[in-house]
């Protein structure tokens, strides 16, 4: 399988140039002609899209939220944070990124019908079918990803960008007008249906033919295992989820006919398969740490927790950046005194409640088990020897707060997404396996929470046989919120107290991995809370103001890149940019 990826790879660098994307330079011994009866050449054009995918890492854009700060002086997102967030100076821009993506993937399916993917006509025909549904759910996927940074209003009209449905060319006319946000989610649905007829809903090997075809051993050497982790029909659906909740959304609802019940029934439409509430992974909130199961994934397979991965790989990359200093780290993301807020008590009740039990001088006793899954707290312990990490402002380590440049900012340091087992000291220094989350389930119950709150109450069903509580009740004793969980019982009677229990749920589970930027504007969100931390002294804990966060009204959307707008008098720019 890598060997094959490798090839493809290889040939991508074959066919792409400065230039040549639109028309292949005179010096290149290949043209597109020559992908017909080269199929691995005409896979190399679709991989191309697959290399750009945005979700292959981890952005650590929390750093532009109330979430957390970074160490850092030139970290793009503190700038963007700080107040230098322009359409010049944009480290959320996607435009020429995905839309290179498009072209390819309009290429291809411009191409693909052309191209002999087998000697046998049957399985040609079925290849062609696959590797055409991956190429819908790609464009979807690339769609949804510039609605998110580049919708905005614009003269009165919520706006998308250019729908673009065929490969352009040297006389392409390349100054084309926004389409409206409801034109492109329409056409986001379209490609996800287009996606659907021709995908299985998973790569697995078949023991009975599906309808439709005539040989099973055909049928599982183009649909089976081989292909995993490749564009899929559960996917493309969790893609469709992804962009209604967007669409439905009181940033864009105004602008487009998606409703919340919409919403809620796309991510059902999964999330019934997956068993529903009974199918939430036990051990989901904590998928990046379980050891014995990262080990045993091979085959392209999934754990229970993940729709989407990248490929499991060997390294200690995120620790070197992340882990305190006194492990060899930089300390690089650094979470805030408003995010460790947010993790409630043991008993379910926010710190602010009179019922929750906490203690201002003793914070970290008692809290909601997640916190310390997710942040490195004073007098914690964190590593492969389980070091006793000391942030507090007169601590006699590099960990204490601001003691030298790689040191906590806030007072805390990232533990999410950081193998523990790793040793940095340079006699060790071992790497473990990582792999990131493209998508996981967690993420699509809390969509369906979300948009089911909204559209049936706290405790409506719609037609799936299970409500946002019901969601909200299995992550929260997931966590080890103790039972009965009588804060999630009183918020439950109303849909606006549930909303923001949902809301903070998704928060917490979803924290640094890239959806807090996005949430805040969606929802219309305060986007200029400061970022707080904490400094210890004798034990005396006292909130500190850490960065101002400076944003205007109008970037509760992105812009369309300022050499875009220059470029083409019929791009018009979001308002206020």
């Amino acid at each position: 399988m890598k060997s094959k990826l490798l090839l493809l790879l290889f040939l991508i660098v074959a066919i792409t140039g400065c230039d040549d994307l639109i028309e292949p330079a005179i010096e290149n011994n290949r043209s597109l002609d020559d992908m017909y009866a080269e199929a691995e050449y005409a896979q190399g054009i679709l991989l191309n899209a697959y290399t750009r995918l945005p979700n292959n890492g981890y952005s650590f854009d929390d750093v532009a939220t109330d979430d957390a700060v970074s160490n850092l002086n030139g970290n793009n997102y503190r700038e963007v944070a700080t107040g230098q967030w322009t359409s010049q100076n944009n480290p959320f821009d996607q435009w020429r990124n995905a839309r290179a993506a498009i072209q390819y993937i309009n290429i291809f399916l411009a191409e693909a019908d052309k191209v002999s993917w087998s000697t046998d006509e049957g399985i040609s025909k079925m290849f062609n079918d696959r590797l055409k549904g991956e190429a819908y759910g790609l464009r979807a996927l690339y769609m949804y990803y510039l609605l998110r940074t580049t919708a905005g209003w614009a003269n009165g009209e919520l706006l998308g960008i250019p729908i673009l449905l065929e490969p352009e060319e040297t006389g392409s006319d390349f100054n084309q007008p926004r389409a409206t946000f409801e034109q492109c989610i329409q056409q986001l649905y379209a490609d996800v249906e287009q996606a659907e007829i021709l995908l299985p809903m998973d790569y697995e090997t078949q023991t009975d033919l599906p309808e439709g075809y005539e040989n099973l051993a055909d049928y599982n050497r183009v649909f089976g295992e081989y292909a995993k982790q490749r564009m899929t029909g559960r996917i493309a659906k969790t893609i469709r989820a992804q962009a209604a909740l967007l669409a439905a959304s009181p940033a864009y609802s105004e602008g487009n006919s998606t409703t919340w019940v919409d919403v809620a029934n796309y991510a059902a439409q999964v999330l019934v398969d997956n068993g529903g509430v009974a199918g939430i992974a036990e051990n989901g909130h904590t998928w990046y740490k379980n050891t014995s199961i990262i080990s045993g994934i091979g085959g392209g397979n999934n754990p229970p927790e993940i729709i989407w991965r990248t490929d499991v790989v060997e390294t200690n990359d995120l620790e070197k950046r992340n882990f305190p200093p006194t492990l060899f780290g930089s300390g690089e993301v650094n979470p805030t005194q408003n995010l460790v807020d947010a993790f409630p008590m043991a008993n379910g009740y926010p710190i602010s409640d009179p019922l929750s039990g906490y203690d201002p001088s003793n914070p970290y006793v008692n809290r909601d088990p997640r916190l310390n899954h997710y942040v490195v707290v004073n007098q914690s312990t964190a590593g492969a020897n389980n070091t006793t990490i000391v942030t507090a402002t007169d601590g006699t380590t590099n960990d204490a707060l601001n003691a030298v440049e790689t040191s906590t900012r806030t007072g805390y340091y990232l533990r999410k997404h950081l193998r523990q087992d790793v040793n940095l000291d340079p006699v060790i220094n071992n790497t473990q396996q990582h792999y990131t989350s493209r998508m996981r389930y967690t993420q699509l119950y809390l969509i369906y929470a979300e948009a089911a709150n909204e559209a049936w109450g706290p405790k409506g069903t719609g037609a799936h046989g299970f409500s946002a509580y019901d969601v909200v009740a299995a992550l929260r004793a997931r966590a080890g919120i103790t039972q009965p969980d009588t804060y999630l019982e009183a918020s439950a009677l109303d849909a606006a107290s549930m909303r923001e229990l949902i809301r903070n749920e998704r928060r917490l589970e979803l924290c640094f991995e890239g959806f807090r930027f996005w949430d805040l504007r969606r929802w219309g969100n305060d986007l200029t809370l400061p970022a707080k931390g904490v400094s210890i002294t004798n034990d005396t804990h006292e909130t500190i103001t850490v960065e101002n966060r400076i944003f205007e009204d109008y970037m509760q959307y992105g812009p369309i890149p300022f050499s875009e707008v220059l470029k083409y008098d019929k791009l018009i720019q979001n308002d206020g940019w």
